[in-house]
């Protein structure tokens, strides 16, 4: 018998073997704990829907989360690391809009591609943004907040997440629509940018009810406009941003779940299933709605890598608009 021919005859005999085995560890899955990654700092909004849905993942599935937060590069780090880790099912991207749909467009070199690097699973959350000022800056809607930064061009701040997020962008396309001349101060995150808000070092700032309603609800910041298109059923007396003269604004994030690409189809179909499975019932809905939130879910993981590529346009475009670019 030949080397060629020993070689064939052990690799056939092996196969058979192989397939059962990899076949039982998806059947099997999951059978060890399950990683969230999550781009933010803890007590960001994401942060706190993924530890939601990782007490979920437990209670349901029945091993342990681990979230595991690597801010950084508006939730680019986190999202780098994920596209990188084994496609075993065992580490999961809870993201929101900036990693999968901004930085893309707004980062020169990103480690990863959204388009390519991920196995898309669903949808989980929709998280409406609010405009907030700090209680001793004295506007109280956005007629009053245009009036006042057009007569102190470029005196006002406004605090972000950080370049290029969703919290930065949505300021840039209200100053885009007003003509409104803000100065950004750029932050590591919602935390510490609610922190230099609520103590007067900066003005302004756009971020989820998620997080900001808490500050709001105490009275460390006062609430302008809702950016959804409709409004909170949470905040029914306060109008949104289009209703106050700037017809046709919207701002928000979504949140969505994503495996790193070559994760087995039927690992990704079992987490979409449970996924769903979370954000459809009635607790986590009630939950959500407290923090100004509400759950999400896709059609399909297919369909949620459609929104992605569609989300990726969308903000593009007000990325190019806002001039915005980081190395």
């Amino acid at each position: 018998m030949t080397l060629a021919r020993a070689f064939l005859l052990a690799f056939a005999c092996a196969l058979p073997c192989a397939l059962p085995t990899a076949a039982h560890a998806q059947s099997d899955y999951p059978n060890k704990p399950i990683r969230i990654i999550v781009g933010f700092p803890p007590g960001q909004a994401t942060d706190v829907i993924a530890r939601m849905i990782g007490e979920r993942i437990t209670a349901n599935m029945g091993q342990p989360v681990l979230i595991d937060n690597k801010p950084g590069q508006g939730g680019s780090i986190g999202a780098a690391a994920a596209a990188k880790a084994a496609p075993d099912g065992y580490t999961m991207l809870i993201s929101a809009t900036a990693p999968l749909a901004t930085n893309p467009n707004l980062y020169k070199n990103l480690p990863y591609d959204p388009s390519k690097d991920f196995a898309p699973i669903t949808l989980v959350g929709n998280l409406p943004f609010v405009l907030v000022v700090n209680p001793n800056v004295p506007v109280h809607n956005i007629r009053e907040m245009i009036a006042l930064a057009k007569s102190k061009p470029g005196q006002l701040t406004f605090a972000s997440s950080g370049s290029g997020s969703t919290s930065h962008l949505s300021m840039e396309m209200l100053k885009a629509a007003t003509g409104m001349d803000i100065r950004h101060v750029p932050y590591k995150g919602s935390p510490p940018a609610f922190t230099d808000v609520m103590g007067g070092q900066v003005d302004f700032v756009f971020d989820t009810a998620v997080y900001a309603l808490p500050q709001v609800r105490a009275g460390r910041v006062r609430l302008l406009a809702v950016a959804s298109a409709k409004r909170s059923s949470l905040m029914p007396d306060t109008p949104t941003v289009a209703e106050q003269g700037v017809p046709g604004y919207e701002s928000g994030a979504w949140l969505g779940a994503v495996f790193p690409v070559g994760t087995p189809a039927p690992i990704v179909m079992r987490m979409y299933t449970e996924l769903n499975r979370i954000m459809k019932a009635p607790e986590m809905s009630e939950r959500l709605s407290t923090l100004g939130g509400e759950p999400l879910s896709s059609a399909s993981p297919e369909e949620f890598g459609a929104h992605i590529r569609s989300e990726m346009r969308k903000w593009g475009k007000a990325v190019t608009d806002s001039g915005a670019r980081i190395e």
